[in-house]
């Protein structure tokens, strides 16, 4: 037992005390991000509004993620990952406690479309800020740590979320979400100003290649948007199918929501350091976990059984565990044959991507075929993805023999 415990803690060695501080930041700002995975039953339950209603919302909330995250690429290039960070948590704060005050679909949309915007600005500066004060070594740790910073917050978040929405309503989940990100702020502003830190990568490239010139990322980049579209179901779809089809509370959703931040506080830094001193390559753990989220849209279909709700969450944050550190880690890998932020926007992009099409994509295919048939048309998508990384991985063989 005391060999786990040191190998548990011994796996957090050797992080620079900045990405510490951003990971607390991240934490703070997370934690309050609990609205997230509540936002279809809020619109259905508070605002009345049909499942085509919120697919539309939803696609509004990916369009502004996008471009949040390609501004906040540019901006990052051009000013600073401090400066866009510091801005980014302030408006979104403010954001956020507007949004509650929005009540039909239109003025909704537009706020939703809004807020991402400005909260996306804030997700490449965060890697370029995390490529900067990690050693090459260590940057996978890293990115794994700061995961499980916003695991953590997502873990208290819903099962908190869930205790807010039975005492005072889904209004105070709008109050938290806009407080945290102003605490978020002001951490920043005191912990990793320029004036007082210091960078340990400072590597700058003479020529840059441009990451649209680059075939092997946009590989590795629709494999992502599709692994996206997928595992984005389980914040959209997935609580309306626990609520509809197993009849469980918000409650119940939140604490399951909450099981898989958990599970991967606990486990995903070991897991991690164990993978990395494997013989894997970075692709190759990415389409594991893939298979593994696929699984986890299988079993839904396997049984009526409500249990197999926990199987499937379990299954999906397995794969999670895998699959975002290591594709994060190669996209910080990749970015260093160009501009960081131009890389790490059109990284986070793919996920923007994924929200535009997947929570739309989903209350659309729910609301005329189902939820049986909807698993089955993830699973396909997912199939699809595996089938790129495959592709991925004999292209990044061929570059290294060339």
């Amino acid at each position: 037992m005391k060999s786990l415990f040191f190998n548990y803690f011994n796996s957090f060695s050797g992080l620079s005390k900045e990405v510490w501080w951003l990971s607390l930041i991240t934490l703070i700002n997370r934690a309050g991000t609990m609205v997230i995975p509540f936002l279809s039953l809020y619109l259905t339950k508070d605002l009345q509004l049909s499942l085509i209603e919120i697919g539309w919302i939803m696609t509004c909330f990916g369009t502004g993620s996008l471009l949040g995250s390609w501004l906040g690429g540019k901006l990052t290039d051009k000013i600073g990952y401090y400066k866009v960070m510091y801005s980014s948590l302030i408006a979104t704060g403010f954001g956020f406690i507007i949004l509650q005050f929005l009540d039909t679909f239109l003025s909704f949309s537009i706020g939703i479309f809004i807020i991402m915007i400005l909260a996306d600005t804030f997700r490449p500066a965060t890697f370029v800020a995390l490529n900067s004060y990690s050693k090459p070594e260590n940057k996978t740790r890293s990115v794994t740590l700061i995961r499980l910073a916003i695991n953590l917050g997502f873990s208290a978040g819903p099962a908190v979320g869930g205790i807010i929405i039975t005492t005072i309503g889904y209004q105070g989940l709008f109050w938290i979400d806009g407080i945290t990100c102003l605490l978020a702020s002001v951490l920043l502003l005191y912990t990793l100003n320029p004036k007082t830190t210091k960078t340990i990568d400072n590597h700058i490239v003479k020529n840059p290649v441009s990451v649209y010139r680059d075939k092997t990322f946009w590989i590795f980049f629709f494999a992502m948007v599709l692994f996206g579209i997928s595992f984005l179901q389980f914040f959209s779809t997935v609580p309306l199918f626990y609520k509809e089809i197993h009849a469980l509370s918000e409650f119940d959703i939140g604490l399951i929501l909450g099981l898989n931040g958990l599970v991967i506080f606990i486990f995903e830094m070991p897991l991690v350091k164990y993978l990395e001193d494997s013989s894997f390559s970075m692709v190759k753990l990415i389409l594991i976990g893939a298979i593994l989220t696929a699984l986890s849209f299988a079993v839904f279909n396997f049984t009526s059984w409500t249990g197999i709700v926990i199987i499937s969450m379990l299954l999906m944050t397995i794969g999670e565990m895998i699959s975002f550190p290591f594709s994060n880690a190669f996209a910080l890998q990749r970015s260093q044959k160009g501009n960081p932020g131009e890389y790490m926007a059109l990284y986070s992009i793919s996920f923007s991507v994924s929200h535009i099409i997947g929570h739309n994509s989903g209350m659309q295919l729910v609301s005329y075929i189902g939820y049986t048939y909807t698993w089955y048309i993830i699973i396909a998508l997912l199939t699809i993805c595996i089938f790129l990384l495959y592709i991925l991985q004999l292209r990044l063989t061929k570059e290294a023999t060339v």
